[in-house]
């Protein structure tokens, strides 16, 4: 055989393999990079959420049957959150240890009413207000009376409230706009009960609290702040993507 019949083989061969080995840089590493950014969420507690909820649907199927719905386990949660801050308001510190009880206690309570309605046909309108309204209203009830613990000052207090009430809403307005119901981190409701609840604990334990202890509260305010960020960012990546949105 001739050189030259060999160059030309090497050339006939040599471009099939150049031509797939540029389709594979070209296609497979824009899909990944989707997935990846989409499956990429800040660091939250929410990702336990469903090993949580697959130790208590054993006691949910034995709940069921004594008539206990949903939206009566969501009022229960409320009324028994707005109990606990009241009581801790002129509460000695000692009695902050049953803040992070209760905020366990409450964590069940959500899982259980979110079971109730999609497992055994409990969803409704009303359903939906009372989970986002009644979920504000106990963070703040149970944020309040660490205002009335020195040295943590209103102003600090009521900007975690703010902030933790404007990135429920953020969370929910991304419905409105074609994504999914945000919950990303890294200060979602779960977050903040193991901060506070952290916070209350050393408050029962440790008297009198150091004067930079105010500072905690104002991190925990800007990482609301970036929460917010990080849940309108993924709600428009996700209203641009129509097939990532669950049906």
């Amino acid at each position: 055989m001739q050189p030259g019949a060999l160059r030309d083989r090497g050339r006939v061969s040599a471009r099939p393999r150049k031509r797939t080995r540029c389709a594979f840089v070209r296609v497979v590493p824009q899909s990944c990079a989707r997935v990846k950014r989409t499956d990429e969420r800040p660091l939250s507690i929410y990702g336990l959420k469903p090993r949580f909820q697959a130790f208590l649907r054993p006691f949910v199927r034995h709940l069921h049957p004594f008539g206990i719905t949903a939206n009566q386990v969501t009022i229960t949660a409320c009324l028994g959150s707005i109990g606990v801050g009241v009581f801790l308001i002129h509460a000695p510190r000692p009695a902050f240890l049953l803040l992070p009880i209760w905020m366990l206690v409450r964590m069940a309570l959500n899982a259980i009413d979110g079971m109730l309605a999609r497992e055994f046909g409990q969803k409704s309108v009303l359903g939906t207000f009372l989970n986002e309204l009644t979920d504000v209203l106990s963070d703040a009830a149970l944020y309040v009376p660490f205002a009335f613990v020195a040295p943590f000052t209103w102003l600090a207090v009521c900007g975690v409230i703010f902030a933790s009430t404007v990135s429920e809403l953020t969370g929910v307005v991304a419905v409105m706009a074609g994504a999914s119901r945000r919950y990303d981190g890294p200060m979602g409701k779960s977050d903040r009960a193991l901060v506070f609840s952290v916070l209350a604990i050393w408050v029962a334990l440790q008297a009198p609290l150091p004067a930079w202890s105010n500072f905690i509260m104002w991190i925990t305010a800007a990482l609301l702040v970036l929460t917010i960020v990080n849940r309108v960012r993924a709600g428009i990546y996700e209203s641009a993507q129509p097939s990532m949105v669950a049906p």
